[in-house]
């Protein structure tokens, strides 16, 4: 019985040694995708700042876009994974957008994050709203004439 009482006992204190030097040991990973925003650069760039201004401050955009207006993305992400192995887990995700005006300007800044699955601004708080957001296979279904049309003409394609 004695020698039960000092196995059991020796067994709980190597479990325990284990796991706290499993806890302590740093084996994940946090990694840094793309631009990462820095406030005080952000801070240089006050509206109606030129374009070049924007570009010698930021630095080149990840992305832009020149539907209406011209505007300038730099998208940021944060990834952690809890061992070397495992497929990363995306943590936070960020896009500066810069609006610029038709003269070259820095119209407004938007900051946009991933909040409850929603897109969000963070620098305005504000979500921007959108009409009747379509599906892809909506989309091809309803050939921009509506979904009665769409439907018909797939029904056409089927049938030569």
């Amino acid at each position: 019985m004695n020698f039960l009482n000092k196995t059991a006992i020796s067994l709980v204190l190597v479990a325990s040694v284990t796991a706290s030097g499993c806890t302590s040991m740093n084996i994940g990973d946090t990694m840094y995708n793309g631009y990462v925003i820095d406030q005080k650069s952000l801070e240089l760039i006050p509206e109606g700042s030129s374009r070049e201004q924007v570009l010698l401050t930021m630095g080149t955009p990840s992305t832009t876009a020149t539907f209406d207006s011209e505007v300038l993305y730099y998208i940021s992400q944060r990834r952690e994974r809890a061992a070397a192995f495992m497929k990363p887990k995306l943590v936070e995700q960020s896009v500066l957008a810069i609006y610029l005006s038709k003269d070259g300007t820095v119209a407004r800044k938007a900051n946009y994050t991933l909040q409850d699955g929603k897109v969000f601004d963070t620098i305005s708080r504000t979500t921007p709203t959108g009409g009747r957001d379509l599906t892809f296979l909506q989309q091809i279904l309803s050939g921009g004439s509506g979904a009665g049309a769409g439907a018909a003409a797939m029904r056409s394609l089927l049938k030569n």
